[in-house]
């Protein structure tokens, strides 16, 4: 098999399960050194476990994407030891509670932000000098249809997702006289604790398992990626480009 990621570092956040556990696993097996980002420390363990079994190697690192400065200590942590990153991925998200825009809460609508949102642009800003000293820096971000899609009763986390979308269009057009590429995935409905929390009658078996998405993401974490500025749409199997309303 070959390695494409040999001797690279790769950072993926909310790697203690579903597609970030995944999307872990496929960039160990590539031959990257795999920094895990979640909360969960258990789920982090778990994912060690099979990186190890695969041959692999990982650092796990518990940090809660809305502590801002712990992903900053974490951007100088990597300076130190490594003096660059070769892949991000952005893939921590929390969907919320689905329901009418006005049943929303303020504390829950502010969860949101901090989490599918700021949390992005704290990556961008304290990774980016990290990305531009590799060779070939790329960063993906998991995205959603329903940001493009005005779906009822998702209204807030569409919008983050929107949001999410518009900062990595901005960063693409900011990195792209360098060595980064930068680009958002929607892998739609897929075989996660998340989904089945905003659409629990869903047949499990129908929907996407989580391996399958990250074999699709791991070609957009390659030196060979040459896309930037777009959103590569599991369910089409291609590159969208954003356009104006029409």
């Amino acid at each position: 098999m070959s390695k494409p990621l040999t001797d690279k570092i790769a950072l993926v956040t909310g790697a203690s399960r579903g597609i970030g556990a995944a999307l872990a696993l496929e960039l160990a097996q590539a031959g990257a050194h795999v920094i895990a980002v979640a909360r969960t420390v258990g789920g982090l363990e778990e994912l060690d476990d099979k990186i190890k079994a695969a041959g692999g190697s990982a650092t796990l690192v518990p940090v809660d994407m809305k502590d801002m400065d712990g992903i900053a200590r974490m951007a100088l942590a990597l300076h130190e030891r490594y003096g660059r990153l070769d892949v991000m991925v952005g893939n921590a998200g929390t969907l919320g509670t689905l329901s009418p825009l006005d049943h929303v809460e303020p504390k829950d609508f502010d969860n949101l932000f901090a989490i599918n949102v700021k949390a992005n642009w704290q990556l961008i800003r304290t990774m980016d000098p990290l990305l531009k000293a590799s060779s070939a820096g790329r960063a993906v971000f998991v995205t959603s249809g329903l940001a493009w899609r005005g779906m009822a009763y998702t209204g807030i986390y569409a919008a983050t997702k929107s949001a999410l979308d518009a900062m990595v269009r901005s960063y693409a057009a900011e990195t792209a006289t360098t060595n980064v590429k930068v680009n958002s995935f929607s892998p739609g409905p897929t075989r996660t604790k998340m989904y089945a929390s905003g659409w629990p009658g869903a047949d499990q078996n129908k929907l996407t398992p989580p391996e399958d998405v990250a074999k699709a993401m791991l070609p957009l974490c390659l030196p060979d990626c040459a896309e930037s500025g777009k959103v590569y749409d599991f369910a089409k199997g291609k590159f969208l480009e954003f356009k104006a309303p029409a």
